[in-house]
């Protein structure tokens, strides 16, 4: 009686989480992308403990530890290639939940989605900090690269770069904090993530119709607890299909060479999930204002909840909307692909006009909407 009493309080949570969760009944699976985010991140943590029992954060060491533990320890290049794909699918999940949330205006809910973003810049900077921990040749450049960046602040600039990298070039101090941080990261994301669910079961889940949904609810179990394991199963197939047979496809192959400073790579660009900044930051010919450019790409995510509000949430009955948020998309895939090409004509161009269409659809779209609504 008294073991049952003690953990009632746990078993209440967990039941009203995941079991008797009053949910819309006309979710889509756009809204499977939660839980598969969760999954990402729990495969991350796990294959990531896994990882740094075999892991020495030295600049002399690290790029030979991780080639030898993959003949010397068992199944470590399996684990390898998953979190480092693991990575890929992360943000792709991450990238299509923040979508779907733009187009069915999530965003309304503002607590729920201002943690949403603030995990996002956690998984970013997590992501940033393990892509130098091999110490392969991109590694090293992109970490040099993109700490620079912060030498353009003013007055405090050369100082911030100097504290990042623990002395006057990215060395053994930069890898030794950076395998830290990286390690602290991925916990700090699941404390959020928890607050996030904490704030969506409080607020209540959108859907599709943008109406109020409280006369038409469900509970979560047994019918999505199901859905959300289909929706598992289609992400984890791909996923596991390029760890064992196409395990660095997403890679750049100068990560099989140790980093050098001597040697500069000749086109030097970060992961597929960052060259849409990336891209961004190279469109602005001035350092500071490519900066400033590259986080508003992101921070400008925080300005969603105080757009215009319109009549209706979400974009399903707003034509021009669609086809303004559709464009979006194109315009986030174009700058992609432009973040991956050397730094030349007219990829640069093309890159500038790419950044102000990005920039322009957050100032339109709430006008854009607003003007249809008068119109209705």
């Amino acid at each position: 009686m008294y073991k049952a009493s003690r953990f009632s309080p746990l078993a209440s949570v967990i039941r009203h989480t995941v079991i008797t969760l009053p949910t819309p009944v006309n979710i889509s699976t756009w809204w499977n992308f939660g839980s598969l985010l969760g999954v990402c991140l729990a495969t991350q943590i796990f294959s990531g403990l896994v990882l740094s029992l075999h892991f020495t954060a030295h600049t002399d060491l690290s790029f030979y530890v991780v080639i030898q533990s993959f003949g010397d320890v068992y199944y470590n290049w399996w684990f390898r290639a998953l979190h480092a794909n693991g990575a890929s699918f992360f943000f792709i999940g991450l990238y299509l939940h923040i979508a779907r949330g733009m187009y069915y205006s999530s965003y309304v809910f503002k607590e729920v989605w201002s943690v949403g973003v603030v995990i996002l810049l956690l998984v970013m900077a997590s992501a940033f900090l393990g892509y130098v921990l091999p110490w392969g040749q991109m590694s090293f450049w992109g970490a040099t690269v993109i700490t620079s960046l912060f030498s353009a602040l003013p007055i405090i600039g050369s100082d911030v770069v100097i504290w990042l990298w623990g002395g006057f070039s990215v060395d053994n101090a930069t890898l030794t904090r950076f395998f830290g941080i990286h390690f602290l990261l991925p916990f700090t994301v699941a404390g959020l993530a928890g607050l996030h669910l904490f704030f969506l079961h409080d607020q209540g889940s959108s859907n599709p119709l943008g109406v109020s949904s409280d006369f038409n609810k469900v509970v979560f179990h047994h019918y999505y607890v199901l859905k959300d394991l289909v929706g598992v199963c289609f992400f984890v197939g791909p996923l596991l299909g390029l760890v064992y047979f196409y395990p660095w496809l997403l890679g750049d192959p100068e990560n099989f060479i140790e980093g050098n400073p001597l040697v500069t790579p000749h086109h030097i660009q970060p992961e597929w999930y960052f060259l849409f900044a990336y891209a961004i930051l190279r469109a602005v010919p001035n350092k500071l204002g490519g900066v400033v450019a590259l986080a508003a790409a992101v921070l400008i995510l925080f300005y969603m909840p105080f757009s215009p509000k319109t009549s209706i949430k979400g974009l399903s009955f707003y034509p021009w909307g669609k086809v303004l948020f559709f464009s979006l998309i194109g315009v986030f895939i174009l700058l992609t692909w432009a973040g991956s090409k050397p730094v030349e004509e007219p990829y640069v161009v093309v890159s500038q006009v790419l950044s102000f269409l990005y920039f322009f659809y957050f100032l339109l779209i709430g006008p854009l909407t607003r003007i249809q609504d008068k119109l209705l």
